[in-house]
């Protein structure tokens, strides 16, 4: 049974202040929760209509609560809750390593757009992550959902973008309509890729830090798409930096 003020605690953690305040985040489904279990994060407790196909440690068992799908339906932030929904504690932010590509978000504020960036660099082999403060949180339901638990892969750090790249030595570059095209360019396995926010690009403050600029080129025939989704150039700038990268198996 899922008492109310375990109820309101839960459906509490939708806001950042909260998630702050109680150092816990939410993920939902199997899948999700298994990646997440099968990582360093640490979990405080599942809720669930059954346990069967949670990896849950043996001696662990009394961390899973049995409730009801209308109960599970009252804390879900899905539309269309899955069989179940746990707590992981927040993790204490790491110091980023400065070493080869960095993805650096200026302002990205789509939940969705975070979530599937985080998964981008997991695909590619991209460990380090680092967001302005005013950045989507990661830790929020619908960036944990999106990321489909590539967010235990990922190291994920939130801090002032231009103190952080006065003291970057590797290239720097940058997303810009009228940047050089990344098709054929040259481009390293050492550098950070800046990419901006939704409806405004990079900020002038970070333009400022960029050493080279890119551009994904438009070829359509009538030249009227404005932009692109920033998660869709991040997959496309990602995919060109690690052209030709021998993949070790």
């Amino acid at each position: 049974m899922l008492s109310k003020s375990n109820s309101k605690r839960i459906t509490g953690l939708l806001q950042k202040k909260y998630r702050q305040r109680e150092g816990l985040f939410v993920a939902e489904g199997i899948k999700v929760i298994n990646e997440l279990l099968n990582s360093s994060f640490e979990l405080e407790a599942i809720y669930g209509l059954d346990s069967t196909s949670l990896r849950i440690e043996k001696g662990s068992e009394t961390i899973f609560h049995k409730i009801t799908p209308a109960e599970l339906k009252k804390i879900s932030f899905l539309k269309t809750p899955q069989t179940a929904l746990a707590l992981f504690k927040i993790p204490t932010q790491l110091p980023n390593v400065r070493q080869g590509i960095t993805v650096l978000l200026d302002d990205v504020r789509d939940p969705g757009n975070l979530g599937t960036i985080i998964r981008l660099c997991d695909w590619f082999g991209i460990t380090s992550l680092v967001c302005s403060t005013q950045t989507v949180d990661c830790y929020n339901p619908k960036v944990v959902q999106a990321t489909m638990g590539s967010l235990s892969r990922i190291s994920i750090v939130y801090t002032d973008l231009v103190a952080y790249l006065q003291q970057e030595q590797r290239p720097i570059y940058g997303t810009f309509m009228d940047g050089t095209t990344i098709y054929g360019a040259s481009l390293p396995d050492e550098a950070v890729i800046v990419m901006g926010n939704e409806a405004n690009g990079i900020s002038n403050a970070i333009e400022q830090l960029v050493s080279h600029k890119i551009a994904i080129p438009r070829f359509g025939q009538l030249q009227k798409t404005e932009s692109l989704n920033v998660a869709t150039a991040t997959a496309i700038c990602l995919s060109e930096f690690k052209r030709g990268v021998s993949i070790e198996k």
